[in-house]
């Protein structure tokens, strides 16, 4: 079965889309990296995950590497990582999770599947 994580990042000190942000997902459970990519110039992530062997209650790390996105711009930045912790026990589902960065804070909400 197919699951999809996807995201949209977002600049939150101009209200930019943030591209080319480094994501990794690695299901904690099984130490498996699952996918190694980055967000596209419109800021956004969409990967298909096959959850055939995964368990319901499996627990999932989705890591944003936004240190050299904030280098890259000339900005300092106190948060190099920014690191979601998950499940996702419905193995067709969407995970949506997008994110308001800026360099010394970020905000990030979840959209579960109904």
């Amino acid at each position: 079965m197919m699951a999809t994580v996807s995201s949209h990042t977002l600049n939150g000190l101009d209200g930019t889309h943030a591209g080319g942000i480094g994501v990794t997902l690695v299901n904690l459970t099984s130490g498996t990296t699952l996918f190694a990519t980055e967000t596209d110039s419109g800021g956004r992530l969409s990967e298909k995950i096959d959850l055939t062997d995964a368990g319901p209650t499996d627990r999932y790390q989705l890591t944003f590497a936004t240190g050299p996105f904030w280098h890259s711009s000339g900005h300092a930045q106190a948060i190099d990582e920014i690191v979601l912790r998950f499940t996702m026990p419905d193995p067709s589902a969407r995970y949506h999770m997008p994110v308001i960065l800026s360099p010394h804070s970020y905000s990030t909400w979840y959209s579960y599947p109904e």
